[in-house]
Protein backbone atom coordinates (compact mmCIF):
# COMPACT_ATOMS: atom_id res chain seq x y z
CA UNK A 1 0.00 0.00 0.00
CA UNK A 2 1.31 3.34 -1.19
CA UNK A 3 0.37 5.44 1.77
CA UNK A 4 2.65 3.18 4.59
CA UNK A 5 5.93 4.61 3.44
CA UNK A 6 8.88 3.26 4.48
CA UNK A 7 8.84 4.26 7.89
CA UNK A 8 11.88 1.50 8.99
CA UNK A 9 14.51 3.35 6.44
CA UNK A 10 13.68 7.20 6.73
CA UNK A 11 15.64 9.67 8.52
CA UNK A 12 19.16 11.39 8.57
CA UNK A 13 20.71 10.22 11.95
CA UNK A 14 23.23 7.57 12.01
CA UNK A 15 21.90 5.81 15.02
CA UNK A 16 23.94 4.47 17.69
CA UNK A 17 23.12 3.23 21.65
CA UNK A 18 19.43 2.32 22.24
CA UNK A 19 17.99 3.53 19.20
CA UNK A 20 20.16 1.16 17.57
CA UNK A 21 19.96 -2.35 19.35
CA UNK A 22 15.64 -1.76 19.41
CA UNK A 23 16.29 -1.35 15.48
CA UNK A 24 18.14 -4.65 15.21
CA UNK A 25 15.78 -6.51 17.26
CA UNK A 26 12.65 -4.96 15.40
CA UNK A 27 14.61 -6.19 12.32
CA UNK A 28 14.07 -9.44 13.21
CA UNK A 29 10.78 -8.93 14.49
CA UNK A 30 11.45 -9.30 18.28
CA UNK A 31 9.19 -6.87 20.08
CA UNK A 32 9.32 -8.48 23.46
CA UNK A 33 13.32 -8.05 23.06
CA UNK A 34 13.12 -4.27 22.14
CA UNK A 35 10.25 -3.66 24.55
CA UNK A 36 13.12 -5.40 27.11
CA UNK A 37 15.77 -3.19 25.93
CA UNK A 38 14.04 -0.20 26.62
CA UNK A 39 12.10 -0.98 29.45
CA UNK A 40 16.16 -1.59 31.28
CA UNK A 41 17.43 1.51 29.86
CA UNK A 42 14.26 3.67 31.59
CA UNK A 43 14.43 1.54 34.62
CA UNK A 44 18.41 2.77 34.51
CA UNK A 45 18.13 6.23 33.09
CA UNK A 46 14.35 7.37 33.22
CA UNK A 47 12.63 8.92 29.82
CA UNK A 48 15.29 10.80 28.33
CA UNK A 49 14.81 11.95 24.35
CA UNK A 50 16.70 8.89 23.66
CA UNK A 51 14.09 6.80 25.08
CA UNK A 52 11.15 7.93 22.95
CA UNK A 53 13.42 7.76 19.98
CA UNK A 54 13.59 4.04 20.44
CA UNK A 55 10.00 4.05 21.80
CA UNK A 56 8.91 5.49 18.50
CA UNK A 57 10.54 2.73 16.40
CA UNK A 58 8.06 0.21 18.17
CA UNK A 59 5.16 2.04 16.18
CA UNK A 60 6.95 2.26 13.03
CA UNK A 61 7.58 -1.73 13.03
CA UNK A 62 4.13 -2.50 13.68
CA UNK A 63 2.54 -0.38 11.31
CA UNK A 64 5.11 -1.90 8.26
CA UNK A 65 3.70 -5.72 9.93
CA UNK A 66 0.08 -3.91 9.34
CA UNK A 67 -0.33 -4.46 12.65
CA UNK A 68 -2.58 -0.96 13.63
CA UNK A 69 -4.15 -2.00 16.72
CA UNK A 70 -0.28 -2.06 18.41
CA UNK A 71 0.94 0.74 16.30
CA UNK A 72 -1.68 2.86 17.41
CA UNK A 73 -0.80 1.74 21.32
CA UNK A 74 2.69 2.30 20.63
CA UNK A 75 2.72 5.90 18.83
CA UNK A 76 -0.11 7.34 21.18
CA UNK A 77 2.67 6.16 24.30
CA UNK A 78 5.57 7.57 21.94
CA UNK A 79 3.46 11.03 21.27
CA UNK A 80 2.03 11.35 25.22
CA UNK A 81 6.10 10.97 26.27
CA UNK A 82 7.37 13.57 23.79
CA UNK A 83 4.73 16.14 24.37
CA UNK A 84 5.41 15.95 28.28
CA UNK A 85 9.21 16.50 27.37
CA UNK A 86 7.35 19.66 25.96
CA UNK A 87 7.02 20.87 28.92
CA UNK A 88 10.45 21.26 29.77
CA UNK A 89 12.38 21.31 26.33
CA UNK A 90 11.27 22.96 22.87
CA UNK A 91 11.14 21.03 20.40
CA UNK A 92 13.68 22.42 17.98
CA UNK A 93 16.06 22.98 20.43
CA UNK A 94 17.78 20.92 17.71
CA UNK A 95 15.98 19.67 15.01
CA UNK A 96 17.89 16.74 14.01
CA UNK A 97 17.42 15.52 17.55
CA UNK A 98 15.88 12.86 18.67
CA UNK A 99 12.50 14.59 20.18
CA UNK A 100 11.33 16.48 17.12
CA UNK A 101 12.17 12.90 14.95
CA UNK A 102 10.11 10.32 17.82
CA UNK A 103 6.84 13.32 18.06
CA UNK A 104 6.84 13.04 13.70
CA UNK A 105 6.98 9.40 13.41
CA UNK A 106 4.04 9.01 16.38
CA UNK A 107 2.47 11.30 14.47
CA UNK A 108 2.89 9.30 11.14
CA UNK A 109 2.13 5.80 12.56
CA UNK A 110 -0.88 7.01 14.16
CA UNK A 111 -2.51 9.02 10.87
CA UNK A 112 -1.00 6.11 8.51
CA UNK A 113 -2.53 3.44 10.63
CA UNK A 114 -5.77 5.34 10.81
CA UNK A 115 -5.67 5.62 6.80
CA UNK A 116 -4.93 1.91 6.06
CA UNK A 117 -7.45 1.27 8.62
CA UNK A 118 -10.11 2.79 5.94
CA UNK A 119 -10.67 5.82 8.54
CA UNK A 120 -9.62 8.32 6.06
CA UNK A 121 -11.45 10.76 7.05
CA UNK A 122 -10.62 10.59 10.63
CA UNK A 123 -6.75 10.43 9.56
CA UNK A 124 -7.08 13.92 7.58
CA UNK A 125 -8.76 15.44 10.47
CA UNK A 126 -6.41 13.87 12.74
CA UNK A 127 -3.36 15.42 10.61
CA UNK A 128 -5.01 19.02 9.92
CA UNK A 129 -4.77 19.16 13.80
CA UNK A 130 -1.39 18.21 14.08
CA UNK A 131 -0.36 20.14 11.38
CA UNK A 132 -2.44 23.34 13.15
CA UNK A 133 -0.56 22.85 16.39
CA UNK A 134 2.86 21.96 14.50
CA UNK A 135 3.04 23.89 11.05
CA UNK A 136 5.72 25.83 11.81
CA UNK A 137 8.07 23.96 13.57
CA UNK A 138 10.98 21.02 11.98
CA UNK A 139 8.01 18.47 11.69
CA UNK A 140 5.29 20.49 9.87
CA UNK A 141 6.34 19.06 6.37
CA UNK A 142 6.59 15.58 8.27
CA UNK A 143 3.20 16.03 8.95
CA UNK A 144 2.17 18.00 5.74
CA UNK A 145 3.62 15.07 3.53
CA UNK A 146 0.84 12.62 5.21
CA UNK A 147 -2.06 15.02 4.88
CA UNK A 148 -1.28 15.18 1.16
CA UNK A 149 -0.61 11.57 0.63
CA UNK A 150 -4.15 11.02 1.78
CA UNK A 151 -5.58 14.22 -0.48
CA UNK A 152 -3.33 15.78 -2.75
CA UNK A 153 -4.01 13.67 -5.58
CA UNK A 154 -6.72 15.19 -8.06
CA UNK A 155 -6.60 18.74 -5.98
CA UNK A 156 -4.75 21.58 -7.93
CA UNK A 157 -1.36 21.77 -7.63
CA UNK A 158 0.07 24.17 -5.41
CA UNK A 159 2.03 26.94 -6.53
CA UNK A 160 5.59 26.83 -6.38
CA UNK A 161 8.03 29.97 -4.65
CA UNK A 162 10.84 31.17 -6.89
CA UNK A 163 12.26 33.73 -5.59
CA UNK A 164 15.91 32.06 -5.55
CA UNK A 165 16.66 29.41 -8.37
CA UNK A 166 19.14 27.61 -10.10
CA UNK A 167 19.68 27.12 -13.40
CA UNK A 168 17.04 28.46 -15.44
CA UNK A 169 14.18 30.30 -14.20
CA UNK A 170 11.22 28.36 -14.04
CA UNK A 171 7.94 29.55 -15.10
CA UNK A 172 4.78 29.82 -13.22
CA UNK A 173 2.99 26.55 -12.39
CA UNK A 174 -0.30 28.58 -13.88
CA UNK A 175 1.40 29.37 -17.32
CA UNK A 176 2.31 25.52 -17.89
CA UNK A 177 -1.40 24.42 -17.98
CA UNK A 178 -1.72 22.25 -21.70
CA UNK A 179 1.42 20.46 -20.17
CA UNK A 180 2.41 17.94 -17.84
CA UNK A 181 4.71 18.83 -15.47
CA UNK A 182 7.10 16.74 -13.32
CA UNK A 183 8.54 18.20 -9.81
CA UNK A 184 11.93 16.27 -8.43
CA UNK A 185 12.27 17.52 -5.35
CA UNK A 186 15.92 16.66 -4.21
CA UNK A 187 18.31 17.59 -1.27
CA UNK A 188 22.09 18.56 -1.98
CA UNK A 189 23.10 15.27 0.85
CA UNK A 190 20.65 12.92 -0.54
CA UNK A 191 22.29 9.82 -2.36
CA UNK A 192 18.15 8.31 -3.12
CA UNK A 193 18.07 11.99 -5.36
CA UNK A 194 21.21 11.12 -7.13
CA UNK A 195 20.58 7.44 -8.11
CA UNK A 196 16.74 9.36 -9.01
CA UNK A 197 18.73 11.38 -11.74
CA UNK A 198 19.03 9.28 -14.17
CA UNK A 199 15.50 8.37 -14.86
CA UNK A 200 14.17 11.60 -14.59
CA UNK A 201 16.90 12.22 -17.56
CA UNK A 202 15.74 9.42 -19.59
CA UNK A 203 12.20 10.76 -19.03
CA UNK A 204 13.57 14.20 -19.93
CA UNK A 205 14.90 12.68 -23.24
CA UNK A 206 11.36 10.36 -24.03
CA UNK A 207 9.03 13.23 -23.36
CA UNK A 208 10.43 16.47 -23.33
CA UNK A 209 9.47 17.10 -27.15
CA UNK A 210 5.78 15.31 -26.22
CA UNK A 211 5.62 18.60 -23.76
CA UNK A 212 6.83 17.31 -20.34
CA UNK A 213 8.33 20.00 -18.38
CA UNK A 214 10.61 18.87 -15.22
CA UNK A 215 11.21 21.34 -12.04
CA UNK A 216 13.47 20.37 -9.41
CA UNK A 217 12.76 22.24 -6.30
CA UNK A 218 15.33 22.05 -3.70
CA UNK A 219 15.52 23.97 -0.25
CA UNK A 220 18.34 25.56 2.54
CA UNK A 221 19.17 22.66 4.98
CA UNK A 222 21.60 24.99 7.22
CA UNK A 223 24.88 23.33 6.08
CA UNK A 224 27.37 22.25 3.71
CA UNK A 225 29.96 18.75 3.78
CA UNK A 226 30.26 17.03 6.57
CA UNK A 227 27.98 19.08 8.08
CA UNK A 228 29.36 22.02 8.81
CA UNK A 229 27.03 24.63 9.43
CA UNK A 230 26.84 27.54 6.65
CA UNK A 231 24.45 30.39 6.03
CA UNK A 232 22.27 30.45 3.13
CA UNK A 233 24.43 32.02 0.65
CA UNK A 234 27.30 30.31 1.59
CA UNK A 235 25.26 26.85 1.30
CA UNK A 236 23.38 28.12 -1.93
CA UNK A 237 27.23 28.23 -3.39
CA UNK A 238 27.45 24.59 -1.99
CA UNK A 239 24.14 23.26 -3.61
CA UNK A 240 24.97 24.88 -7.27
CA UNK A 241 28.46 22.67 -6.64
CA UNK A 242 26.52 19.22 -5.75
CA UNK A 243 23.95 20.35 -8.67
CA UNK A 244 27.24 20.47 -11.61
CA UNK A 245 28.56 17.50 -10.09
CA UNK A 246 25.71 14.94 -9.82
CA UNK A 247 22.74 16.48 -11.97
CA UNK A 248 24.91 16.96 -14.72
CA UNK A 249 22.21 15.78 -16.80
CA UNK A 250 19.49 17.85 -15.51
CA UNK A 251 21.27 21.24 -15.09
CA UNK A 252 18.78 23.10 -17.87
CA UNK A 253 16.34 21.78 -15.17
CA UNK A 254 15.17 24.59 -13.17
CA UNK A 255 15.57 24.41 -9.82
CA UNK A 256 13.85 26.83 -7.26
CA UNK A 257 15.74 27.14 -3.80
CA UNK A 258 12.81 27.29 -1.18
CA UNK A 259 11.47 25.66 2.09
CA UNK A 260 8.06 27.02 1.51
CA UNK A 261 7.92 24.51 -1.59
CA UNK A 262 8.82 21.73 0.36
CA UNK A 263 6.11 22.41 3.32
CA UNK A 264 3.41 22.45 0.69
CA UNK A 265 4.02 20.20 -0.96
CA UNK A 266 4.97 17.83 2.07
CA UNK A 267 8.35 16.81 0.64
CA UNK A 268 10.12 15.77 4.06
CA UNK A 269 11.39 12.64 2.62
CA UNK A 270 13.67 13.65 -0.78
CA UNK A 271 13.56 12.29 -3.22
CA UNK A 272 9.68 13.53 -3.44
CA UNK A 273 8.27 13.02 -6.82
CA UNK A 274 4.85 14.93 -7.60
CA UNK A 275 3.47 14.62 -11.47
CA UNK A 276 0.60 17.17 -12.36
CA UNK A 277 -1.61 16.65 -15.23
CA UNK A 278 -2.10 19.10 -18.33
CA UNK A 279 -4.71 20.76 -16.13
CA UNK A 280 -3.01 21.41 -13.54
CA UNK A 281 -4.10 18.72 -11.06
CA UNK A 282 -1.54 16.82 -9.21
CA UNK A 283 -1.56 13.19 -10.79
CA UNK A 284 0.84 11.79 -8.43
CA UNK A 285 2.26 12.13 -5.33
CA UNK A 286 5.37 9.76 -4.70
CA UNK A 287 7.63 10.43 -1.72
CA UNK A 288 10.66 8.14 -2.23
CA UNK A 289 12.49 6.96 -5.16
CA UNK A 290 10.44 5.41 -8.42
CA UNK A 291 11.14 3.14 -10.67
CA UNK A 292 11.03 4.27 -15.04
CA UNK A 293 8.39 1.68 -15.51
CA UNK A 294 6.34 3.09 -13.17
CA UNK A 295 6.78 6.93 -14.08
CA UNK A 296 6.45 6.21 -18.26
CA UNK A 297 3.27 4.54 -17.27
CA UNK A 298 1.76 7.65 -15.16
CA UNK A 299 3.11 9.69 -18.01
CA UNK A 300 1.75 7.65 -21.00
CA UNK A 301 -1.92 8.07 -19.36
CA UNK A 302 -1.19 11.94 -19.54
Amino acid sequence: MKLIVSLLTCGVLAYAGLVADVRASLKNNNFSEAEALIARYRAEKGVTHEMIAAHSWLGRAALAARNFDQAERYAGTTRKMAVDQLKRAKLDANPNADLPIALGAAIEVEGQSLAARGQRADATEYLQQELATYRNTSIGTRIQKNLNLLSLEGKPAPPLEMKTFLGPKSPALSSLKGKPVLLFFWAHWCSDCKRQVEIVAQLKQQYAAKGLVIIGPTQHYGYAEAGRDVGPEEELVYIEKIRKQFYGSLLDMPAPVSEENFRNYGASTTPTLVLIDRKGIVNLFHPGNLALDELKARIDRL
